[in-house]
C-alpha cells in the first residue's frame, strides 16, 4: 500500500487540514466547537442519568433513547476533541491506524444511529396505532434486540467500506485529506487510484443502511399521522403534530445531510472542500446538540424526572430527606 508520508518510524501519516476560518475568527469557531461538544456530552448524560435513576423512565421508549443519547456521545467524542486539538496546537497529523480506526467507527456509529432512528420509529408507530396491543408487541427484550441489532449491524455493514477505502494506494505527493477528521469520502478524494469500485460500495450498502431505515421511518410517520388525524380532540391533535414535527425535523437533518455527503453523484466530489465540511458539521455537530433537547423538552415524563432529580438533589444539598 503506498503511504501519504512517513514518519521517522516509517509509518504513513496523513495531514487533516481541517476546518477553515479567518484568522481573527478561529478563537470564535473553536469555542463555539467546544461548546457544542459540551452540550452534546453533558445533555445527553444528563438524559442518560435521567433515564436510569427514574423507573418511570424504564420503558422501551426511553430505553431506545438511552441508546441514542449514547450513540451522540461516542460519535461526537471520536471526532471533535482531536479537531479541537489540532486546531489549538496547529499541528493535524494522523496515523494511517489511527486515521482508519477513526474512520472505521465513526461511519459505524453513524450507521448505527441511521438503523436505531428506524428502530424508535416503529416504536413510536406502534404505540400510537396499536395502543391496547403495545405492551405484549414491545417487550424489554424486544427492546433489547431492536437496539442491539442497531449497534450490530452498524459495525458489521461498515466493514466493507473501511477495508475497502484503506487497501487503497495514496500519492507521496498528495498527503492531505481536506477536512477535520478522517471521514471515508474526504479519504477516497485523497487515494491516488480509480475509486470507482469504493463508491460503488459506498452506494450499495446506503441501501441498507440509509434509505431502508429512513423508508421505514416515513411509512411509520405517515402512520402515526393519520391516527393522529383521528383523534377528537383538537388540543390532542396539535400536541401530537408539534412533537412529531420536531421529531421529523430532526430525523430529516440527520438523514437529508449523511444522504448528501454519501449518496450524492460522484460529480459533487469536485465542489469545495468547505462545502463537505459545512454539511458534516451539522449531521456530526449540530444534529447530536439537538436530539436531547427534542426528545425531551416535550416529554412530560422526562420534565417530572428532572424535577424530581432536582428536588433530591436541593435535599442531599440542605440535608433534608
Amino acid at each position: 500500500m503506498g503511504p501519504g508520508t512517513l514518519n521517522d518510524s516509517g509509518t504513513p501519516e496523513f495531514l487533516l487540514l481541517g476546518l477553515w476560518a479567518p484568522p481573527p475568527l478561529r478563537p470564535l469557531l473553536w469555542a463555539s466547537l467546544l461548546l457544542a461538544y459540551l452540550a452534546t456530552v453533558l445533555g445527553n448524560g444528563a438524559l442518560v442519568g435521567l433515564i436510569a435513576l427514574d423507573r418511570r423512565l424504564h420503558r422501551p421508549m426511553y430505553r431506545l433513547l438511552t441508546h441514542l443519547a449514547l450513540l451522540d456521545t461516542a460519535y461526537v467524542s471520536t471526532t471533535l476533541p482531536q479537531a479541537l486539538a489540532h486546531m489549538a496546537m496547529h499541528h493535524a497529523r494522523l496515523s494511517l491506524a489511527r486515521c482508519g480506526a477513526q474512520l472505521y467507527v465513526g461511519i459505524s456509529l453513524g450507521s448505527c444511529e441511521a438503523i436505531l432512528l428506524a428502530a424508535m420509529a416503529l416504536d413510536r408507530c406502534l404505540a400510537v396505532c396499536k395502543p391496547l396491543h403495545y405492551a405484549t408487541l414491545v417487550t424489554a427484550p424486544r427492546c433489547a434486540a431492536l437496539a442491539g441489532a442497531s449497534w450490530t449491524l452498524g459495525f458489521v455493514l461498515s466493514v466493507p467500506n473501511a477495508v475497502a477505502a484503506l487497501r487503497l494506494p495514496f500519492c507521496p505527493g498528495r498527503p492531505a485529506v481536506d477536512h477535520f477528521f478522517c471521514e471515508l469520502p474526504a479519504v477516497l478524494r485523497t487515494a491516488c487510484a480509480d475509486t470507482t469500485a469504493n463508491y460503488g460500495l459506498v452506494y450499495g450498502l446506503g441501501v441498507p443502511i440509509l434509505l431502508v431505515p429512513f423508508a421505514l421511518i416515513l411509512a411509520s410517520y405517515t402512520w402515526i399521522l393519520t391516527a393522529v388525524c383521528k383523534l377528537p380532540s383538537a388540543g390532542s391533535r396539535r400536541k401530537a403534530l408539534s412533537t412529531c414535527s420536531s421529531h421529523l425535523a430532526v430525523v430529516g437533518l440527520f438523514y437529508g445531510t449523511v444522504s448528501a455527503m454519501y449518496l450524492r453523484p460522484r460529480a459533487s466530489a469536485a465542489l469545495p472542500a468547505r462545502h463537505h465540511k459545512l454539511v458534516a458539521v451539522f449531521y456530526l455537530v449540530v444534529t447530536p446538540v439537538l436530539n436531547p433537547l427534542i426528545y425531551s423538552l416535550r416529554n412530560r415524563d422526562v420534565h417530572l424526572a428532572a424535577r424530581y432529580a432536582l428536588a433530591r438533589l436541593r435535599g442531599m444539598c440542605t440535608g433534608l430527606p
